[in-house]
């Protein structure tokens, strides 16, 4: 059958908002980017999320219930050249009060500066919308007049009710598949395999159908287990494993487990990986998992960021073996992290409460006439260069948001913050 040599991914792939399944928060009822569509005037905006999760089809449906014309870049294989062709094309078919078309580029992040570049001006001017997907933070990888230009749009994995949403969809509506009866007896591996990638997930299932040649499949979590062993082992830094292995990477890492850190780093050394984004996920660990009970890792992880993208391959795997190591290594914090995202959930919570005058700037005469500043006690005038005054606003004044761990380095710091603050931090 002709539709049996499609993949099952790309047979499935859905056509209309109504058949995407997942990312209620952007396309549900009353969410932002289907109000958006609905309306019809669609800005430029990224796509950030994991593989798997719809950015591309997402951009199709866009394209086709908008009725403009659509045009796609891989950043893998387009050059400034590409850029520039369709521009030209979308200047020449620009018309009175027609809707400018869409250009689509996959894997944002991996363009050069020079090819962001080259977009600005068509973004700017309304000469194409431009929707880009991408699997990195697009604060590191997209220049900031470009992302300027653009909102952010994050796409989630794919939870468990969507994926199996997903699986019914195939075994019901694929004609391939129809014509086989199949019987999942158990989805627990179908799931945990996929990682919340929907195309990984139809991968699998599509793997475990035809490996049998009878008309009844059945699929247990054995099964899966042992299809895949022979079938997932080799990286691919393009694909699905990059993803795994760079995963069993950091959590080697934030498992203090130096042999398996250096082992996922050879994996993707020989796999070719790009040796800034081991670097910076390294750097980011450094900050996330070790944080104040080492803050020297964060320079350790900063220097080696630097060096490798100076170096490159071969000499830059002794660069990032060395941090690997001393990462793995290194006491494990995480208030830091803690720390933030409890003062932002507070700040969400509480919302702009007023700075206390005593701690506000006064550059002016009126300023210091309401009380600005009045009664700041400048720290370095008294003992220990402390002097007990409240910084937070009143309605949260004893809130606690860092609480340090037990490792050396933080228990002085609690001990000195006891020393100052009393009750404050236990004593």
């Amino acid at each position: 059958m002709q539709f049996a040599n499609q993949p099952l991914a790309e047979r499935l792939r859905p056509a209309t908002l109504n058949d995407y399944i997942g990312q209620e928060h952007l396309i549900g009822e009353g969410a932002v980017l289907r109000k958006m569509i609905e309306s019809g005037k669609i800005s430029s905006f990224i796509l950030w999320g994991p593989p798997g999760v719809g950015k591309t089809t997402l951009a199709k449906i866009i394209a086709n219930t908008l009725e403009r014309p659509f045009y796609t870049l891989s950043a893998v294989n387009s050059g400034v050249k590409d850029i520039r062709d369709v521009i030209d094309k979308a200047m020449k078919t620009q018309f009175f009060n027609h809707p400018n078309p869409i250009l689509f580029i996959d894997e944002i992040h991996r363009f050069s500066k020079s090819q962001q570049d080259s977009l600005l001006g068509a973004v700017e001017q309304g000469v194409v919308t431009l929707i880009g997907a991408t699997t990195e933070n697009p604060s590191f990888e997209v220049i900031s007049p470009l992302l300027s230009r653009c909102q952010v749009y994050i796409l989630k994995s794919l939870d468990k009710k969507d994926l199996l949403k997903i699986v019914d969809l195939a075994l019901t509506k694929d004609p391939y598949l129809k014509t086989k009866t199949v019987l999942i007896e158990e989805d627990e591996a179908l799931l945990r395999f996929s990682g919340g990638d929907a195309r990984k997930l139809l991968n699998v299932l599509e793997l475990m159908v035809n490996s049998e040649e009878n008309e009844t499949v059945t699929i247990n979590n054995d099964k899966v287990i042992d299809r895949l062993q022979n079938n997932m082992a080799m990286y691919d830094k393009n694909g699905e494993m990059h993803y795994d292995i760079i995963s069993a990477f950091i959590k080697s890492m934030r498992g203090s487990d130096p042999d398996a850190a250096v082992y996922w780093l050879a994996r993707m050394i020989e796999g070719g990986e790009d040796v800034k984004f081991i670097a910076r996920r390294m750097l980011i660990l450094s900050a996330e998992d070790i944080g104040l009970a080492n803050p020297n890792a964060l320079l350790l992880a900063q220097s080696t960021f630097d060096a490798v993208h100076k170096i490159g391959y071969p000499e830059a795997r002794i660069i990032l073996s060395q941090c690997a190591i001393y990462l793995a290594t290194s006491p494990k914090s995480n208030s830091a992290y803690s720390a933030i995202d409890e003062a932002i959930a507070l700040v969400k919570a509480t919302g702009d409460l007023p700075v206390p005058l005593h701690i506000r700037n006064a550059p002016t005469k009126l300023m210091k006439e309401l009380g600005y500043g009045k009664e700041y006690k400048y720290a370095h005038s008294y003992e220990n260069n402390f002097a007990e005054q409240d910084f937070l606003p009143k309605e949260i004044k004893n809130q606690r948001l860092y609480t340090p761990q037990n490792n050396p380095l933080e228990i002085k710091i609690l001990e000195r913050l006891k020393s100052l603050w009393g009750k404050r931090y236990g004593k």
